[in-house]
Order: structure tokens, then C-alpha cells, then sequence
């Protein structure tokens, strides 16, 4: 029996494969080239249409720009990463919406007792 090899059984083509898993490495440095709005554009599109259950999207970004603003993160960054956050153009703070469940009447409107299911047990969040 003949097998193909991995790479040509997977739906994404060897050059997102490598983009996404093989070459992507954390970021040290930064150059000072803005990020333009139609950037943050491109990525949010790309992000906003995740699977989620239920269509919940409990994403949450905060973009900072501005070195003030970056300024008053920066304490609450660890150690290590207190400098490349200085120094970045831009820096995005990603977080889960614990109250998520509160948008499902809009987001998933077929099942109107939706919410309910994730309300009064906070082990369920």
C-alpha cells in the first residue's frame, strides 16, 4: 500500500503549512512601520469568523498605538516582555468575555433559551 505523504492529505497547500507551523517563531524585535487600519482590517476579518460554539465570539482585542497608551500596559507586562512591548508600533491585548453568553439572543437567535444554559454556574463559563 502506497501512502501519500502528510503534507499533500491536508487541505492547506505546503506553503501555509509552513507559514502556520513550520517557520512561524515568536517576534523579539520590531520594526517602527505603522500598523495601518487596513491591516488591523485584514487580520479582523480573518479572525472574527472562527468557529466558536454557537457563534459566540468571545473575543475580545484592545489595540494600543499610541506610546502612551503602551506605557500604561507595561506594568502589568512580564519582565522580559517589557521592552519589544515598549517598542512595538502597535500591541493587541486578546481576552475571553466571561459574560459572552450575554450576546446569544443576537448571535444565536434559532434557540431563544440559549443564554440561559450558561447563567447562575460560573463553573460553566
Amino acid at each position: 500500500m502506497v501512502t501519500a505523504p502528510a503534507d499533500e492529505l491536508l487541505a492547506l497547500d505546503r506553503a501555509a503549512q509552513d507559514l502556520l507551523f513550520r517557520a512561524a517563531r515568536t517576534a523579539h524585535a520590531f520594526t517602527a512601520e505603522p500598523v495601518d487600519d487596513a491591516q488591523l482590517r485584514a487580520v479582523h476579518d480573518l479572525v472574527r469568523n472562527g468557529p466558536t460554539a454557537m457563534n459566540a465570539q468571545p473575543l475580545r482585542v484592545l489595540l494600543l498605538r499610541s506610546p502612551a497608551a503602551r506605557a500604561r500596559l507595561l506594568p502589568h507586562v512580564s519582565a522580559g516582555n517589557r521592552d519589544k512591548t515598549a517598542g512595538a508600533p502597535l500591541t493587541a491585548v486578546l481576552a475571553a468575555d466571561v459574560d459572552w453568553h450575554d450576546r446569544l439572543p443576537e448571535l444565536f437567535p434559532h434557540r431563544p433559551g440559549a443564554r440561559d444554559w450558561f447563567t447562575g454556574d460560573p463553573a460553566g463559563r
